[in-house]
């Protein structure tokens, strides 16, 4: 098992757990969310190659139509 923080909440997962798999287990593979893995943002292309580690700090984002 491994921890990470995603958006300031603690996560316990399994070792190996791809971004990808970790956005679909919070039904957040969808448009218009962007991810930021340690400050750093990850293109949507890179998310199922992309294995996670213990004490990783994951921010997603949200766009919002606006003007």
């Amino acid at each position: 098992m491994i921890r990470i923080i995603l958006n300031n909440d603690s996560l316990e997962l399994a070792a190996g757990t791809t971004l990808a798999q970790l956005l679909l287990e919070l039904e957040q593979n969808k448009p218009g969310v962007a991810v930021a893995l340690n400050q750093q943002v990850v293109a949507r292309s890179q998310w199922s190659e992309q294995q996670l580690a213990s004490n990783d700090k994951i921010t997603l984002f949200h766009a919002i139509a606006g003007g």
